[in-house]
């Protein structure tokens, strides 16, 4: 069994409203020093796999067709083996 942890992340050429309005938000409280933020999605999958090569390639089928928009936004896959007892 393995998980994958999928960040995702709009690209830099992509303008990013609720980064934009975050930044603003967070100079109103105070924190002056943040220069910019840009907001993405963090996704966690179990997977039943033989391998860590095969749950890698699942995570990134499934990224592929599904939780990431190919034209918009980057992703990276990290896969942990979980250990079942």
């Amino acid at each position: 069994m393995y998980k994958a942890k999928i960040t995702i992340t709009l690209r830099s050429s992509i303008l990013d409203p609720q980064g934009k309005a975050t930044h603003h938000a967070l100079g109103e409280l105070g924190f002056k020093s943040i220069q910019s933020v840009r907001i993405g999605k963090f996704v966690e999958l179990e997977i039943d796999a033989a391998s860590n090569s095969e749950a890698a390639s699942l995570a990134e089928n499934a990224c592929k067709e599904l939780l990431a928009n190919s034209v918009m936004e980057d992703y990276q896959v990290e896969i942990q083996e979980l250990v079942v007892r």
